[in-house]
């Protein structure tokens, strides 16, 4: 892309924005010059980069004799490609970062060239893990050196501590061990230049000739440094705590930390290597019923969230609805009743050939039209013979009295239609009037006791009433003579209500069991 095509910095502001009256914009307009010797350096590929800086560093690095002659360069550089190394010397020399002498025919490192390499050699000094806050450091320590404190460096050191903090107290709220460690190593590491920066920042304080947003600025460095020296105190605490939960395998020596730091060491390959022939499938419980698992899951995930957000306020006021349409005038019992008229029908019906009592399997009458219809049929069977359908009316106490009895076997016979693939085997026979009363004999007899002991327990109350009052005032030797004596009168009097009661239930009953021709 030629210069022409190039956007200038006007192209980048808005239209009523004028770079001359931005302040920020100040400082980096002045140092054109130095910029673009950065610029030239970090233009291109990584690796055009990488042999500029080889190029540079390599001239600059010679003290003694700064100037070098074209066959020194190409006999120092004779690893490099000729070609490619008279276009580094040519780009590095048009843009002003070597300068060449026509008087001596030498080449010799620009001011501008000197100071982005004395800037790239403090940058690769401080090129490990956490050094980036013994850089920023370095760079207050040698403003402060010459007298020349910039408030710039000193917020980039207050950033870097605030964000050391912020990363320090999220791993000690995470709880893992791995973070926490990985964090105290960090802090260890970046201690000594923590106290530096503390000493540093002592004498900025003490310096009068500072203005005073400088002096606000030290000052949070200073309380931002005294949090992160008890922040060791804290990760001791949070270790702790941690090795007291630490599990041991057994007496081996190891620990679930010792596993967890082996494993993290490894490769995928070696994790999928380790775990081959040990993870085939996941076990099943028994217990466990996959549908509901999965409706509570459904709810948990799905419908409490939308109960949440569902209106649950109340709806507006409104006139009660009539009862022509209310759900319980328009149910319709029309299965219900065609299945009794056939059920009627089968109880009334004319007897077999061998003079048995009809009966019907219950595969050929209970299918009808559908599998609900046969279903809701096979459900009302159920109704058959219950003894609380005396005091009841409708088709469910209709069905109840019906002189029927049904019984299914644990065998299962062919259906094939109405939608019944199949069903249990059963009968559905006809009771005499022998079975029924026999069925009802039970009944009778429970009713009949119940109604002898309430009686008994009324007499007993009324003889209770009736007896007279004794005389308070008597002997003592008298006193319990006359009461062993009415213990005595009274127990006898319940033996013989109780010997009388039982007999007139078993009459009472042996009256009523007799049988009606």
């Amino acid at each position: 892309m030629d210069a022409a095509a190039e956007p200038s910095l006007q192209d980048y502001l808005r239209a009523d924005i004028v770079a001359a009256d931005l302040p920020d914009l100040q400082p980096l307009l002045g140092a054109r010059d130095l910029l673009r010797a950065f610029s030239t350096l970090f233009h291109g590929g990584e690796e055009s980069v990488m042999v500029r800086l080889l190029v540079l560093r390599a001239i600059g690095e010679r003290g003694e004799a700064p100037d070098w002659s074209p066959q020194e360069l190409r006999e120092h550089f004779a690893y490099l490609d000729p070609v490619k190394f008279d276009t580094v010397i040519g780009r590095l020399r048009d843009n002003d970062l070597l300068l060449w002498d026509g008087q001596t025919q030498r080449y010799r490192i620009s001011p501008a060239g000197r100071q982005a390499l004395a800037a790239i050699g403090l940058l690769l000094q401080f090129n490990r893990e956490g050094d980036e806050l013994a850089y920023v450091t370095a760079q207050i320590a040698a403003g402060q050196a010459v007298g020349r404190v910039r408030s710039d460096d000193l917020q980039h050191l207050l950033s870097r501590l605030n964000e050391l903090r912020e990363d320090f107290d999220q791993a000690v709220l995470s709880g893992s061990e791995h973070r926490i460690q990985r964090a105290a190593g960090t802090l260890q590491h970046a201690w000594r230049w923590i106290e530096k920066g503390t000493q540093i920042v002592e004498e900025i304080s003490a310096d009068l000739e500072l203005d005073s947003h400088t002096h606000r600025v030290a000052q949070q460095i200073g309380r931002a440094q005294s949090a992160m020296l008890r922040q060791a105190s804290v990760f001791q605490r949070a270790l702790s705590q941690l090795d007291r939960h630490r599990v041991h395998l057994g007496a081996s020596g190891l620990s679930s930390s010792d596993v967890n730091r082996y494993l993290r060491e490894l490769d995928i390959d070696s994790l999928a290597g380790i775990a081959d022939d040990l993870l085939t499938r996941t076990a099943i419980p028994a217990f466990l019923l996959a549908p509901i698992a999965l409706d509570v899951a459904e709810y948990e995930l799905v419908e409490r969230e939308r109960e949440a957000r569902e209106d649950q306020s109340l709806p507006p006021a409104q006139a009660a609805p009539s009862a022509e349409g209310s759900p319980a005038a328009a149910t319709d019992f029309g299965f219900a009743e065609n299945w009794l008229d056939q059920l009627t029908a089968l109880a009334g019906g004319p007897a077999a050939d061998d003079a048995s009592l009809p009966s019907a399997v219950l595969a050929e009458v209970v299918p009808h039209d559908n599998f609900s219809v046969s279903a809701y049929r096979l459900s009302l069977l159920g109704l058959i013979g219950d003894p609380g359908a005396e005091n009841r009316e409708g088709v469910s106490a209709s069905m109840a009295r019906l002189p029927l009895a049904w019984r299914v076997e644990p065998v299962f016979e062919t259906v094939g239609h109405s939608g019944v693939a199949y069903m249990s085997r059963g009968r559905l026979d006809t009771l005499s009037e022998e079975d029924l009363l026999r069925a009802r004999q039970p009944r009778k007899r429970k009713a009949v006791a119940e109604e002898g002991e309430d009686a008994a327990a009324s007499a007993e109350a009324a003889s209770a009433e009736a007896a007279p009052p004794k005389k308070r005032k008597r002997a003592a030797g008298r006193d319990a003579a006359d009461s062993e004596h009415d213990d005595h009168e009274h127990d006898d009097k319940k033996t013989a209500e109780s010997g009388a009661a039982p007999k007139r239930r078993a009459k009472k009953a042996a009256k009523d069991t007799v049988p009606t021709a």
